[in-house]
């Protein structure tokens, strides 16, 4: 166990919710599914349900299972093995092994809420978060095809919202203790309420609408990277500390470009 003696010893207990896709993962869920299924149109079938605003942001794929004829095929064992194909970020492990360990005496509840589906975000965090900590889509699956007969719960838009605030609770975590971490528009609801509430929001993109409303953007494919803004803003430890906590997971702290992006655009009056 790696112990950074140089923090007070005060214990105060933190919520860390992540999304899974494109946050902790490359890629969307429903690709490594769409693939497994030769679909190829995947990307056009979610950008059509986005246009038509027909589902909230980031329930896409939950609406094409349950609706389109193409994924009909899909039974429980398929979302298994999709979650297995799914590439997680670098230290997706070590991160979530930093944040049980602890802070500076400090505690992290590390929870993933995802509007992919369980089968899928399960199988892919096999053994680096625990299932009662993911939450994610649930269908209901007929008994005698095994076809998904129902959605019964998507996490995505408001409803990452009631997730995390049904988790404050459940953990008695007041909502300055949230940190939350996203990447896309699916994240701007949840994003909105953390900050209404003085949590803290870390957006791992460059989506604009994201960027806008994060305390802090992180880019890099590395998942620990994430831990720089809650050690700087809101555990206060300095460069110094930080750089040391990671050299003594073996990570030595290479480039850090701390930089303000201001997206202008011009026209011709």
């Amino acid at each position: 166990m790696n112990v950074i003696t140089t923090q007070p010893e005060t214990t105060t207990v933190y919520l860390v919710a992540s999304d899974f896709d494109q946050t902790l993962s490359f890629n969307d869920s429903g690709y490594a599914l769409a693939e497994m299924l030769g679909i190829s149109d995947y990307e056009e079938k979610v950008a059509g349900l986005s246009r038509s605003n027909l589902v909230p942001q980031g329930a896409e794929l939950a609406y094409l299972l349950r609706h389109d004829p193409a994924f009909r095929s899909v039974r429980r064992e398929l979302l298994i093995e999709a979650g297995k194909r799914v590439r997680l970020k670098d230290n997706v492990e070590l991160f979530a092994e930093i944040l049980s360990e602890g802070l500076g005496g400090n505690r992290f509840q590390f929870s993933v809420i995802s509007a992919g589906p369980r089968e899928v975000v399960c199988s892919a965090l096999e053994g680096i978060v625990p299932p009662e900590n993911v939450y994610a889509t649930e269908f209901e699956f007929d008994p005698e095809t095994g076809e998904i007969c129902s959605v019964l719960r998507v996490p995505a838009g408001y409803g990452k919202v009631a997730v995390l605030q049904e988790l404050e609770l459940k953990l008695q975590i007041s909502p300055d203790r949230v940190i939350y971490v996203g990447d896309g528009s699916s994240d701007l609801y949840v994003m909105h309420d953390v900050n209404s509430r003085d949590g803290h929001t870390i957006a791992v993109s460059e989506t604009k609408s994201i960027g806008r409303i994060a305390n802090r953007t992180v880019l890099s494919d590395n998942a620990v990277s994430v831990l720089v803004p809650i050690l700087e803003d809101v555990l206060k430890w300095d460069s110094h500390q930080i750089r040391e906590l990671f050299t003594s997971y073996g990570l030595a702290l290479q480039d850090w470009d701390k930089i303000r992006t201001d997206w202008i655009t011009f026209h011709n009056g």
